[in-house]
C-alpha cells in the first residue's frame, strides 16, 4: 500500500463524501489551518532547529495557500465553511504519542505525527481524485495529493535527521500499526478527511 499505510480507506468513503460536499470541504478547510498552525507550532518549540525550520516554514506559507484554495473553492459552488468538528483520528493519534523523555525524543514524536497525518489525507486525496463524480474535483484534490505526499516524506525525513535511526523506524511501524487499530474504531464517515 502507498505510503507505508497498512490498511486502505473504504472505497465507499467517496460515496458517503458526495453525498454532502460542504461537509467534507468544511473538514479539508479546517485541516488546512491545523496544518499550517502544527508547523508554526514546530518552529516555535524548536527554534534551535535549522535544518526544521529551513524545511518547515514554507510549508506554512503552503497549508495557508491550501486553506484559502479551498475557501475558494466553496465559494464558486456556493457553499458555506460550517464550524469546525473535533478530529477524533488526529486526537487517538495524540494519545498514542510518548509524553515526557528528551527533547529530542519530542520532536520525533511530534514529526511522525505529522508524518502519519500526511499521509493519510494523501491517501484520501488520492481516492478523490480518482472517483469522486465531479471532473473539476477530481483535479482539484490531485494537486492537494501530490503536494501531502512530498509534506509526509519530509515530516518522516526530518524525524530520521533529529532522531535514532534505528529507534525512529521501530516508533514508526509502531504509529502505523497503531493507525490501523484507531482506523477500524473510526466509523466511516463523509464529513471528515480522516
Amino acid at each position: 500500500m502507498m505510503l507505508g499505510l497498512k490498511l486502505p480507506t473504504d472505497p465507499r468513503w467517496v460515496n458517503i463524501v458526495e453525498i454532502k460536499l460542504e461537509d467534507i470541504l468544511t473538514d479539508h478547510a479546517y485541516c488546512e489551518l491545523k496544518a499550517a498552525t502544527a508547523c508554526i507550532s514546530l518552529i516555535q518549540s524548536f527554534p534551535d532547529r535549522q535544518e526544521l525550520i529551513n524545511q518547515v516554514s514554507p510549508i506554512v506559507t503552503e497549508e495557508w495557500g491550501h486553506f484559502r484554495m479551498v475557501i475558494k473553492e466553496m465559494d464558486k459552488r456556493g457553499l458555506q465553511l460550517g464550524f469546525q468538528r473535533k478530529d477524533e483520528y488526529v486526537n487517538m493519534l495524540l494519545q498514542f504519542q510518548e509524553k515526557g523523555g528528551s527533547r529530542e525524543n519530542k520532536l520525533v514524536e511530534r514529526l511522525l505525527i505529522c508524518a502519519l497525518i500526511e499521509a493519510r489525507s494523501c491517501e484520501r486525496f488520492r481516492l478523490l481524485s480518482l472517483d469522486i463524480s465531479d471532473d473539476s474535483l477530481k483535479e482539484f484534490y490531485h494537486g492537494f495529493m501530490v503536494s501531502e505526499a512530498g509534506h509526509y516524506r519530509m515530516f518522516l525525513d526530518l524525524a530520521y535527521h533529529y532522531g535514532d535511526a534505528e529507534k525512529v523506524k521501530i516508533r514508526w511501524q509502531e504509529y502505523l500499526d497503531e493507525e490501523v487499530r484507531i482506523m477500524a474504531t473510526l466509523s466511516l464517515r463523509g464529513d471528515r478527511m480522516h
